[in-house]
């Protein structure tokens, strides 16, 4: 017999039954019932040979750590990708900078952070499954409404890899009043080393200087998270 295995058959979005297509799901459920890579395969509209849109779609998803990696991806960079157009990146980045603009188009929609849950729910999901170390800012308006996210610098976080002033220089453009901290630690443990702790203070002093209020610090892990202004490591008390 031929032990060759066989080539895993995909469907294409037609031959899925009509309940599971993206488009028609999204016509009775409503935009929010899709997943993130179901609404990206509407914009794809057509994938490649064994590959279907949601099978592409959800490579992309992986492969960039969710839209923001898509939105940092640069545009020769996601051309790059097996199936994906000139065409199909100018889609995708047009679909990403309609939504950041919604964003800034209704300052009372966005959402607040009023507490280090507050913030480590925007951050969570997304960060506990970065297999590197990555340290974000959450750029807030007076209300403490985020206006923006950003990512300052990846790999392993020391005072040395992280310059202050590069932190600050997005909220110091933006106007921002205040700004949240936020970095994960891959081995899922969140618990805040001597490095984080002076880390933050040195943040917060910068913050002081600069008139921007530092509001936290977040350290995500698995499922998990310490807020070191909880905690009292870092900031003054």
């Amino acid at each position: 017999m031929d032990a060759t295995p066989r080539p895993e058959y995909r469907p294409t979005i037609k031959e899925m039954p009509e309940e599971e297509r993206p488009r028609e799901r999204l016509a009775h459920y409503g935009a929010g019932a899709l997943s993130t890579a179901e609404l990206l395969a509407i914009i794809l509209r057509t994938g490649v040979a064994g590959c279907n849109a949601v099978s592409l779609a959800v490579g992309l998803v992986t492969h960039y750590g969710g839209l923001n990696g898509l939105a940092r991806a640069s545009f020769p960079e996601l051309c790059q990708e097996r199936g994906i157009s000139t065409a199909k990146v100018a889609q995708v980045k047009a679909a990403l900078e309609l939504g950041r603009r919604l964003l800034l188009e209704a300052p009372e929609q966005r959402p607040a952070i009023t507490s280090p849950a507050d913030a480590a729910n925007l951050l969570l999901l997304e960060m506990q499954a970065l297999e590197q170390e990555e340290l974000r800012v959450l750029l807030l308006d007076s209300k403490h409404r985020v206006q923006d996210k950003k990512t300052v610098a990846v790999g392993s976080l020391n005072t040395n890899a992280i310059r202050v002033g590069e932190l600050f220089r997005e909220a110091i453009r933006g106007n921002c009043a205040a700004i949240v901290v936020a970095h994960n630690h891959p081995s899922g443990d969140p618990s805040p080393s001597r490095e984080d702790i002076s880390i933050t203070h040195q943040i917060v002093e910068a913050g002081k200087l600069l008139g921007i209020d530092v509001l936290d610090h977040i350290i995500i892990g698995r499922q998990r998270y310490v807020s070191l202004l909880e905690r009292g490591e870092g900031f003054a008390q």
